[in-house]
């Protein structure tokens, strides 16, 4: 048995940590609630330009783009996988790693190759150390997420795509959907099909009158919507995060009350057994006399 020395030394060290554990998720917290207004204010936007996009590609038959053309045949696929830079948020990251190798080992499966561009060193570590072979580029991701990050990986995919370097482009994230829940996501991202507009719109709505003309929009309008997509998936990766973060510091700081208990608890038994042995002896030396 530990002596009371060590079991109260050990109390103090908990105590620190539980100060650690508390403090974080306090961090978290406000993070969180930072980060979940810039998603909710991100959503609406993004979905109203697959939206807008969806109902220009219907009016202007005669207009194309590059990240239009599906391939006849896909080859290569390049997947876009974002996790966090840093840990101590639970199986956040765990689960999305896991989530895109299972797709990996998929595509991997129909004989096809695979290129993995990461965003977060999480992820980035994980396929070093499993499929390094196939690693592609690397986005860090910042303190705060920026939209200039977004546009950077969207050119580069865009660039990649037009040069024929991969056939599809898919991207894997945390979907934020609460602060206990984040789930993985797989979106093809390019080629870039915007989603079917309401089959019973009015035709009248989709008469528009497009100044220069429906090329030069669609020039200006995909690029942004690519880089739109891939903003929102940072958003809800960092919202998730911060969930995640605040959690499993809240599950910590229970931990840390529950274990301090319990050395509390054999603290004082530690003690008053040596206060036992003490009295015992006291009162055999006094008998031998």
């Amino acid at each position: 048995m530990p002596n009371l020395k060590d079991i109260r030394r050990r109390i103090e060290s908990v105590g620190k940590t539980q100060q650690i554990t508390r403090a974080m998720r306090m961090v978290a917290g406000a993070k969180l609630r930072r980060s979940q207004r810039a998603i909710e204010a991100a959503r609406p936007y993004a979905d109203r330009m697959r939206g807008t996009l969806a109902e220009v590609a219907r009016a202007q038959t005669d207009a194309a783009h590059p990240l239009f053309d599906a391939r006849e045949e896909v080859r290569t696929v390049e997947f876009v996988v974002v996790s966090s830079d840093r840990g101590l948020c639970g199986a956040f990251n765990a689960n999305v790693a896991k989530y895109s190798e299972a797709l990996v080992s998929e595509v991997l499966g129909a004989d096809r190759t695979v290129t993995i561009t990461t965003a977060g060193r999480k992820v980035r570590d994980h396929y070093k150390r499993r499929r390094a072979e196939c690693l592609g580029g690397d986005y860090p991701q910042e303190s705060w997420v920026e939209y200039g990050q977004a546009a950077e990986i969207a050119r580069g995919v865009a660039t990649r795509y037009e040069a024929g370097e991969v056939d599809e482009v898919r991207l894997v994230y945390s979907e934020f959907v609460s602060a206990l829940t984040q789930t993985p996501r797989d979106v093809t991202l390019v080629p870039f099909t915007p989603a079917d507009a309401d089959a019973d719109a009015d035709e009248e709505t989709l008469a528009y009158e497009i100044e220069p003309n429906a090329q030069a929009l669609l020039e200006t309008l995909v690029p942004r919507a690519l880089e739109v997509e891939i903003y929102r998936a940072l958003l809800e990766n960092q919202a998730g995060e911060h969930a995640a973060r605040m959690a499993a510091m809240e599950a910590a700081t229970r931990n840390t009350e529950e274990l301090t208990e319990k050395l509390t608890l054999q603290y004082n038994r530690a003690r008053q057994a040596a206060i036992t042995k003490e009295l015992v002896e006291i009162v055999s030396g006094a008998e031998a006399l």
